[in-house]
């Protein structure tokens, strides 16, 4: 009896297979895109595209998806995906993000990966709509020569292609890449193609069918300074008594050319922008307002070289290494300062309460391979859960302090490749009782009262061994 009933199962899960497959190519073959346009901003290590699609639905049935594809070099190391759609007309539009997540489909060219962007309103036939995309690439620039002297610039490889890869066929592209400077060693030319200034302008190109792919390599300039972030531990510790200790611990490395020879203190600060100009100066922080008790120190000790601007709205905390980075160069410090509770935690209706903090590195213009959360929540809290805004992986530890007696409740949350786009807010929430406030005063209590009670015991007590 249970074998027809399996194979009825594998014969259901098979054809909605085949329905969802032909679904999915038939609004490949019923969308196309009248006009792209990409610009591709290298003036940090940090790749920025902006990619605008003009799609038409040319079939008979409305859709909702679009898709958008990569090649798997770029894929892995693609941070961040973000599509907007303008809404209205003149003074009055808006931009309506649109949800964007990761999509597998079987028979994709080239290991291409995909992502889908879901419409707000289904795409009707013969209707056409304006897409905004932000996509993030990170380890996209490959330093050539690989080492360089200390008085010698920094010269970057960038591969990609002159047409957009794209599932739908374009009757119209074009492709502008911005460099840092106008130095620019060489560049692949696919014409039509020309260069001017910081600017190198691929196209218009016009009806390329789907998957159309043009290899191309700039080589150029690019001095501005490749911190990464190897790993970083953030803790973030809730006290009810009206405190947020954060603590971050940080693993940074200049992951540009390689610094070779030896290293000129007399040089580099006689003539700082000829001998070392691609090196990591200073490093700047971006901290909530109201910070207080901020320290920043090493393995050493205390690191003077700091400074922090604060005022009603952020605070900023300027560091400075002990010493510069070059390229291969790593170093690794601590972050910590404290931060009044009431303007990061509330409750809810049904008596929850809930920490609103901000994920990611509070560093500028830097990329963090590995980020690690943790969520320290009081002694006798129940029912942790986080919110993010993207996908992390999260479980649960304990951590013992002073007076703990079963210890307290970590919420842990890692994310990989990381950019200053994924600093939005998150949410811990959890349930407390406030009586439990009081264990750790009790305790204290009722250790210096039997401490009293055993020192009067021990004055009142006779042990002399007389009659």
């Amino acid at each position: 009896m249970e074998a027809p009933i399996r194979a009825r199962e594998a014969l259901g899960f098979i054809l909605f297979s085949l329905l969802f497959s032909i679904c999915r190519s038939s609004s490949l073959n019923h969308l196309l895109i009248s006009n792209a346009e990409r610009r591709i901003d290298l003036s940090s290590h940090i790749v920025k595209v902006f990619l605008t699609l003009k799609v038409e639905n040319a079939g008979s049935t409305p859709t909702s998806e679009v898709l958008l594809s990569f090649p798997p070099t770029q894929a892995d190391h693609l941070a961040t995906v973000e599509a907007l759609v303008t809404k209205g007309k003149r003074k009055k539009t808006t931009l309506v993000h649109l949800d964007v997540k990761p999509t597998e489909l079987p028979d994709a060219p080239n290991d291409a990966k995909y992502f889908t962007i879901y419409l707000a309103n289904p795409l009707k036939s013969g209707e056409s709509t304006t897409i905004e995309v932000l996509y993030l690439l990170t380890h996209s620039q490959e330093p050539f020569p690989a080492e360089i002297a200390q008085s010698e610039s920094q010269l970057v490889y960038y591969r990609d292609s002159a047409l957009i890869l794209s599932p739908y066929h374009i009757k119209q592209q074009a492709t502008f890449v911005k460099t840092p400077s106008t130095k620019v060693e060489s560049f692949t030319r696919v014409e039509p193609s020309n260069r001017a200034g910081t600017e190198i302008k691929y196209g218009p190109y016009e009806d390329h069918p789907p998957y159309s792919f043009s290899p191309i390599l700039i080589h150029f300039e690019n001095n501005s300074p490749f911190a990464v972030v190897e790993e970083l531990v953030r803790e973030v510790e809730i006290s009810h008594w009206g405190n947020l200790q954060v603590t971050e611990q940080y693993t940074l490395v200049h992951a540009g050319a390689r610094h070779k020879g030896v290293f000129s203190r007399v040089d580099y600060q006689s003539r700082p922008t000829l001998n070392g100009a691609s090196s990591l100066r200073y490093l700047l922080a971006r901290l909530p307002p109201r910070v207080h008790s901020v320290y920043y120190r090493d393995e050493i000790g205390n690191i003077s070289s700091s400074h922090l601007r604060t005022d009603s709205r952020k605070s900023e905390l300027e560091i400075e290494p002990r010493y510069p980075l070059f390229g291969g160069w790593k170093a690794t410090f601590v972050i910590g300062y404290g931060l009044p509770l009431q303007d990061f935690l509330f409750e809810t209706s049904d008596d929850r309460r809930y920490l609103n903090f901000t994920f990611g590195c509070p560093l500028l213009e830097t990329v963090v391979d590995k980020l690690t959360v943790k969520v320290v929540l009081p002694e006798g809290s129940k029912d942790p859960s986080a919110v993010v805004p993207f996908p992390v992986e999260q479980h649960l530890e304990t951590k013992y302090s002073y007076l703990d007696v079963v210890g307290r409740t970590v919420v842990v949350m890692e994310k990989k490749n990381l950019v200053p786009a994924h600093n939005s807010h998150f949410q811990v929430y959890y349930t407390f009782k406030s009586i439990f406030m009081l264990a750790e005063p009790l305790m204290l209590a009722s250790a210096f009262f039997l401490f009293f009670v055993a020192c009067v015991a021990y004055l009142h007590i006779d042990l002399s061994i007389r009659k």
